[in-house]
Order: structure tokens, then sequence, then C-alpha cells
């Protein structure tokens, strides 16, 4: 059974009137525990499109190309992402659940809070409302400042990217220690080696964005340490 056919039948179990969030309190355990991170994504992402007060065609899009869903399951996924915009639920409840499910895996969960601020930018603007609740997301993933303000600099026009955020080092690295780091985020984002280790098609999208901005970073910095 796919793990769209498992959503179907964990919506079905819902009984009248229950909230989406309460599903989570059934899928404590593999594979539901799977099911339960699937679901939390989907109304995660449904809460970040909704934060502005308004749900854009070009957030549901933006979603689409972050998180991709196989056509014979579009209609679960559509139904969970309408339960989670109802669901009396706060962003939180689904925020914590990740984390939950992921602990000190930070690279997943970065990844994550960048498919985030993909969907919050895909309407052209990027509102108050969404900068708290990203910024909560990324408190609640236990996400440094630093890595908000990188990820957020990299989607949100007119936010300064600060090159040492982005490498990853204080404004006293030596040449040789900028080159490391950068060497070492250049091998850990490059494409070839995310397909090779099988990450999605998605993922690897938002990686070579990423990888930009440090190669941009290393020049920067290079122009004036080197």
């Amino acid at each position: 059974m796919s793990i769209w056919s498992r959503i179907a039948d964990a919506l079905a179990a819902l009984a009248t009137g229950e909230g989406l969030s309460s599903l989570f309190e059934k899928l404590r355990t593999p594979p539901e525990q799977t099911v339960g991170f699937t679901i939390a994504v989907i109304a995660l992402s449904a809460k970040m499109a909704k934060a502005d007060g308004i749900v854009t065609r070009a957030e549901v899009l933006a979603f689409r190309e972050i998180f991709h869903i196989p056509a014979a399951d579009e209609a679960s996924a559509a139904k969970v992402f309408n339960l989670a915009r109802q669901d009396v639920a706060g962003f939180e409840t689904y925020a914590r659940r990740i984390k939950s499910m992921f602990g000190s895996r930070m690279t997943i969960l970065e990844d994550l809070l960048e498919g985030l601020f993909h969907i919050s930018v895909a309407d052209g603007s990027y509102h108050d409302q969404e900068d708290a609740f990203l910024s909560r997301v990324a408190e609640i993933f236990c996400l440094s400042e630093r890595c908000f303000r990188v990820v957020k600099a990299r989607y949100v026009n007119g936010t300064p990217a600060d090159p040492y955020d982005v490498l990853g080092v204080e404004s006293s690295a030596s040449p040789e220690e900028l080159r490391a780091a950068w060497q070492t985020l250049v091998r850990q984002n490059h494409p070839d080696q995310l397909m090779a280790r099988g990450v999605p098609l998605e993922a690897v999208k938002l990686a070579e964005a990423r990888l930009v901005a440090i190669n941009q970073a290393w020049d920067d910095l290079t122009k004036v340490k080197v």
C-alpha cells in the first residue's frame, strides 16, 4: 500500500468534526510516522500559504514545485491541504510534529524551511505575518538565527546576505578557513552529489539556488580576504 493510500485511509478514519491535527495521536509508530510526517508537511505548507490571509494560485503552484505529488494522489494531498487550512490547530502543532520526527537532523529541517520560503514569496510579496510565521517555525525547528537570515536573504528581495553567514564562518576567519568552509558547502550542495544520494529532484532545485549563493559569498569574501 502506497503512502498516499495510507493517508487516504487515515483521513477516512477521522470522526465527524475531528480536526486534522487529531490524527497525530494515532500515528506514533512506523510506518504510520511516515504518514504523519507527510501530513504535517502538507499542513504546514497550507498554514504558510494562509499566513497573509490569502491563499493564491501562485502559492499552491509553488507548493507543488517543491513537494512532488503523483497525479493519481492529488486528491488526497488536496484534501490534507484544505483540511489544514480549516483546522483550528495552529501551525505550531505541525511544526512541533515535524521537529519531533527529525530531532537533530538539521539539514532536512533547513530544506523544509527553504521550501516554505519558496511558497511565501510565490505571490510576489513577503508579508510581516509570513515573516513572523517562518521565524517561529525556525525557532521550533531549533534552527539558528544565522540560518534563518541566510535563507531569508536568498528568497526575499532587498534582504542583504552576509557572506560570512552564508559560509558559516566568523568575520575573523583566515583565507584557509574561508576556502575550507566554501569547499565543504559546495561539496554538500552540488547537484550531482545530491542526486547520487537519492535526494528528490525538488530538493536538488533548492540546492542549486543555495550553491549560487555560496559561490557568490566566496567571491565577495575572496576579493577582501585573499
